[in-house]
């Protein structure tokens, strides 16, 4: 059961890459969204370590990993198109109930699939994915400007986000063993975010990302009304989505988890094994979404 399958499907003629494993039939499914600047990888070692209790799934946004990577003038690189893609994926390969593991990016797709299904949402297993103004602090400014001035100036101010050593900041910052940190992470990140064309898509991305913050209150207005059984496991270092942005999820969720973990922003690369053990326990204790696995 711990065998991952590299599979794709077409979705609106765009190739989707995922990666899958455990028993769809029986065990309970976790879909796995992923963040900026990575993909699907980013899950390779906390599938296999949770496939022989769960379902998992994990697809790449087109853009990104190994999904189609059409050019910004033939596809609409916004995070309200990113969803609707998930959201017929998810109908193409026959989920009609699944946990949601949001980091990153991962918030705002899969928020807006909660908000459109909220009977399909079993639970939220949230890493670094944001809901809350008070998660966008000073490392957002330049982002900011841009959204404010669409111009070719603060445009090009972001482009220091595409570098490589940008990527490897973001997968060493906070952390509190930085030799324990594959290099393998930023190397393959890079290499797909060098691809021609690739920066625009981002770019275009980091401008959409102003239409998030303005759904933080139907978001919030889901968590009030669904109360979705939530756990909220973050890296405490992380100065893009800073630690301010975990502890409000309490305010709107009645049976929530609140972990902040001594690491950064990608949290599963210093802390997989222990945000495993979380999950297997979250979900095992609340037995109305894992009724069948055992003690």
């Amino acid at each position: 059961m711990k065998e991952i399958k590299n599979q794709t499907i077409t979705v609106d003629g765009q190739t989707i890459f995922y990666r899958e494993a455990g028993d769809k039939e029986k065990a309970p499914t976790i879909l796995l969204l992923h963040g900026f600047p990575t993909s699907s990888h980013m899950f390779r070692n906390i599938i296999p370590a949770l496939a022989d209790k769960f379902h998992l799934v994990a697809p790449d946004y087109p853009g990104f990993g190994y999904s189609s990577m059409p050019t910004v003038d033939k596809f609409e690189y916004t995070f309200d198109h990113l969803a609707e893609i998930i959201d017929k994926f998810i109908t193409q390969i026959g989920l009609e109930r699944y946990s949601l593991y949001v980091m990153d990016y991962g918030a705002p797709v899969g928020y807006r699939l909660a908000v459109k299904h909220p009977e399909k949402i079993e639970a939220l297993i949230v890493q670094n994915g944001n809901a809350y103004d008070e998660g966008l602090g000073e490392f957002w400014e330049p982002i900011r400007a841009y959204w404010n001035e669409p111009n070719e100036k603060n445009k090009n101010a972001l482009k220091k986000f595409l570098t490589v050593e940008a990527t490897r900041w973001q997968y060493t910052h906070g952390v509190k063993n930085e030799n324990a940190i594959s290099p393998d992470n930023w190397i393959h990140d890079q290499l797909l975010l060098d691809r021609p064309g690739n920066n625009e898509i981002q770019l275009q991305l980091f401008y959409d990302y102003k239409s998030n913050p303005p759904s933080y209150p139907q978001w919030q207005k889901y968590f009030r009304k669904y109360q979705p059984l939530t756990l909220v496991v973050w890296g405490r270092n992380d100065i893009i989505f800073t630690k301010e942005g975990a502890i409000p999820y309490q305010r709107d969720l009645k049976n929530v988890q609140i972990h902040l973990l001594n690491t950064g922003h990608f949290a599963l690369e210093e802390e997989g094994d222990l945000i495993a053990e979380l999950i297997s326990r979250f979900l095992f204790t609340n037995r109305k979404v894992a009724p069948w696995i055992e003690a």
